[in-house]
């Protein structure tokens, strides 16, 4: 995981931009550099580098003596790239899986480049012979990236919009700040001056699509059966792919554990494969919650039936609270349901980072929207869903605010392209169930516990404490006095684009604009559970939530 920062065309002085690629040093404490282009002195580069692989040529700008004229910038992981290296009989020079890229752009062109890739990037590179930059980002926009372009050429890029909300540029109006969109790739004309042209915008992969590296996998192509136990013996093998591929890095692995059906599969896929692939040190899985949490108690349940050195994170309602403004900054957002579940999320990071050694950590985000895992998905249907579906890792940015790399097998391209291509009467929740095909595929394996498999969906957020008080009641509770009557009465005044309705809404709005201000519409809508008649966004605000009987 790593920091990425580029400006093309800047007519500014570079000493003062430069400061602004140090608001993302957080993302890479093992070294920075900041480098211009030869022949383009208003084109620059700045990189924090977080070590994951090859810990002696991993600096970037990559350059290599074959391709003098390139010039990489990226952030990410190619977990295929040995497959394509010995493939296509490349000759590398680095055991960077960031190379690869440098080679296929120059034997197939950007667009078979991007889609080759089996991973999670955003990407920044630089072709000084044709004067051509070439900007990409994966499928479900794993790792992030934010672009600022003025309508006289000058570009801006970055992995976090805060690297990028004080860089200053000669137009008189504003520029926007907007995230690159997954799944695209855009080629830039470079003109003489440094400034850019945008020439080509398209997309490379679709979710639903098989992707055109699967033909080189390691998992053979499936064979097409619409059979139940075949299915369920497909999911099994893609899903343990994704984490085997996931076991590239040369620093400690653990993985988040909340105790719910999808973190725990990864959880014990990933034990299980660690002693398969002989790593010399147990898998860490980290759980976070109150005192009596049902997240904390299942987690327990799980950890001591795959066997993993289990941390537990216990925390205080204050303790919490106190972490809100910090949880806006990095997230940057005002989303109501995004920054309740990410207090959790920070500061099990934080453990992490402090604690332990361990900075490669697994997840099991991802799943839930791919496979109908919110408990209102019993109300909609699926092609619906489908059609509305976006993915947003938003641990991503938490986590790395400690420095830390997230890696989600859900989001794998291959087992999301299967599983979205089952017919809908397959995905949909049975019984009452949520996630049933899931479920079904890893019955009778003992992989994890039944009472975890057959557990019911617990948003991160609410599982943090239990049923008898929420942790959105809370944070209600004390921010009610945070804000008083007269400023809700001027709310839509003061916030004409997504007004907050609530006084929580309206806490988290303020302080969104102390660190970015008139940039709310980088949230078009708050998120807030469609189909179903939702007054808050928390799951156990539903008529048709249902608590276990022990929580």
């Amino acid at each position: 995981m790593c920091g990425i920062w580029a400006l093309f065309g800047s007519d500014e002085s570079m000493s003062v931009q430069c400061t602004c690629a140090m608001k993302i040093a957080h993302r890479g404490p093992d070294a920075f550099r900041f480098e211009n282009v030869n022949g383009f002195t208003n084109c620059w580069f700045g990189f924090h580098r977080l070590a994951i692989v090859d810990q002696l040529y991993g600096m970037q700008p990559l350059r290599i003596k074959k391709f003098p004229y390139m010039w990489l910038c990226y952030n990410g992981e190619i977990y295929n790239h040995q497959t394509l290296r010995k493939q296509f009989e490349f000759d590398c020079q680095t055991k960077m899986d960031g190379e690869i890229l440098l080679h296929l752009y120059d034997r197939f062109g950007i667009k078979k480049m991007a889609s080759l890739l089996d991973g999670v990037f955003a990407f920044i590179l630089l072709d000084t012979a044709n004067r051509k930059v070439h900007v990409g980002r994966d499928t479900y926009g794993v790792r992030p990236l934010f672009k600022l372009l003025t309508d006289d050429g000058f570009l801006a890029l970055c992995s976090e919009a805060k690297g990028l909300i004080d860089i200053t540029h000669g137009m008189g109006t504003p520029a926007s700040i907007v995230p690159f969109p997954p799944g695209h790739f855009e080629v830039f004309d470079l003109k003489p001056s440094g400034k850019v042209q945008s020439i080509q915008m398209e997309q490379f992969h679709c979710c639903r699509q098989q992707p055109s590296h699967a033909i080189y996998d390691t998992v053979e192509k499936l064979p097409i059966s619409l059979d139940e136990e075949l299915v369920k013996s497909n999911i099994r093998n893609l899903f343990e792919n994704a984490v085997r591929k996931r076991l590239m890095a040369h620093r400690r692995i653990g993985c988040l554990l909340s105790g719910g059906l999808d973190s725990s599969l990864v959880a014990a896929t990933l034990v299980k494969l660690a002693k398969e692939e002989k790593l010399p040190y147990p898998i860490q899985t980290f759980a976070i919650g109150s005192d009596d949490s049902p997240d904390i108690v299942a987690a327990r349940k799980v950890a001591t039936h795959i066997g993993s050195e289990h941390h537990e994170v216990t925390f205080t309602v204050e303790e919490g609270i106190e972490v809100v403004k910090d949880v806006i900054f990095h997230l940057e957002s005002y989303d109501i349901t995004t920054i309740r579940a990410s207090v959790g999320m920070y500061l099990i990071s934080k453990y992490i980072r402090q604690k332990t050694d361990s900075v490669v950590i697994f997840s099991g985000e991802g799943s839930d929207e791919l496979t109908q895992g919110y408990i209102y998905f019993h109300k909609v249907s699926l092609m619906k869903l489908i059609l509305q579906w976006t993915i947003s890792v938003q641990a991503h940015f938490v986590s790395l605010s400690f420095s830390l790399e997230l890696r989600v097998p859900f989001l794998d391209h291959r087992f999301t392209a299967y599983y979205l291509s089952l017919p809908e009467e397959m995905r949909v929740p049975r019984d009452g169930v949520e996630k049933h095909l899931l479920r079904e595929s890893f019955k009778g394996l003992d992989l994890i516990p039944d009472e975890i498999l057959w557990r019911r969906k617990e948003a991160f957020s609410d599982g943090l404490t239990s049923v008898k008080k929420s942790w959105y009641t809370y944070l209600q509770e004390h921010l009610e006095s945070m804000v008083n009557d007269d400023d809700m009465e001027e709310a839509y005044k003061r916030f004409p684009h997504n007004p907050p309705r609530t006084k929580e809404a309206y806490y988290y709005r303020q302080e969104f604009e102390k660190h970015y201000p008139d940039r709310a519409q980088w949230l078009s809508h708050y998120w807030m559970p469609r189909w179903i008649d939702a007054i808050d966004p928390s799951a156990r605000t539903l008529s048709i939530y249902k608590p276990e009987k022990d929580q």
